[in-house]
């Protein structure tokens, strides 16, 4: 048998395809949003491989900028590089789904999706998602409306004033079971920012970067709201148990590559 060593070819491809379906409910092997693809092949000269590549990984996300972007039919963005890198590292075909974000993580707990990202680790995705090692780090803040005087520290806080985040996310959540005074349900910053600036809300918990490119874009200045920093939170691609079950080396090839990626970027 003819042996070659080191000989590996990339075979690239680019699929786009658009699906108006806003709903979550009666999906049966569909994904709406828009969808990318792209595949690395190694057809010779890996000896003894670490982990076989799957056929075609699907993983879903959200359009988030300025981590997960869809510009000109194009998903880019901070985690989206760090993603592909470490995927393209390991030989491993993929496909990129954006689309709503509860229904991200809707397909993966129905084991329609491999995995989202990127997200927070949390109690609900953990029982039926596996995190990897974190693909970013965020600064997580309280964005604060001008002429709204507060002491966070004090537990009054919590009801002397009107609370938002995104809809749905670990922030809305955790605002809702700590006892905040939550009042509305936006469905992105740029919908959060506008509840602040319109005093619609007095509070508004994002992280920086996420809410200062709002911000960018109505040419509000970063400096107008108070800032207060929460926390540092790592986010991560949460892969369906199932997955792993049926591809138990892969996370651990996953966050060798990560690594790698990380340090490459650093």
């Amino acid at each position: 048998m003819l042996m070659m060593e080191n000989f590996i070819r990339f075979i690239g491809s680019l699929k786009l395809t658009a699906d108006i379906d806003e709903s979550i409910a009666g999906f049966s092997g569909r994904h709406s949003g828009v969808s990318v693809f792209c595949a690395a092949l190694i057809l010779l000269g890996l000896n003894s491989p670490t982990v076989q590549a799957v056929e075609r990984l699907q993983l879903a996300t959200q359009n988030w900028p300025p981590y997960q972007t869809l510009d000109d039919g194009k998903i880019a963005g901070i985690a989206v590089q760090r993603v592909q890198c470490t995927l393209r590292n390991m030989g491993q075909p993929y496909q990129l789904n954006m689309m709503r974000w509860d229904k991200a993580q809707l397909l993966v707990e129905a084991s329609e999706m491999d995995g989202f990202f990127a997200g927070a680790n949390s109690a609900s995705r953990a029982k039926y998602a596996v995190p990897s090692d974190p693909v970013a780090s965020l600064d997580l803040s309280w964005f604060i409306a001008p002429g709204t005087s507060l002491n966070m520290q004090a537990q009054s806080a919590k009801f002397e004033a009107r609370y938002g985040a995104k809809f749905n996310t670990t922030k809305w959540l955790f605002l809702k079971k700590n006892g905040y005074n939550v009042v509305k349900k936006p469905r992105d910053a740029d919908a959060l920012l506008q509840m602040l600036w319109r005093r619609q809300i007095d509070v508004a918990l994002e992280y920086e970067k996420v809410f200062e490119h709002s911000m960018k874009k109505l040419a509000i200045p970063l400096d107008y709201f108070q800032r207060i920093k929460v926390r540092k939170k790592n986010l991560s691609v949460h892969f369906s148990k199932a997955f792993l079950r049926l591809n138990p080396n892969f996370l651990t090839v996953f966050n060798k590559s990560l690594a790698s990626c990380r340090r490459e970027a650093s």
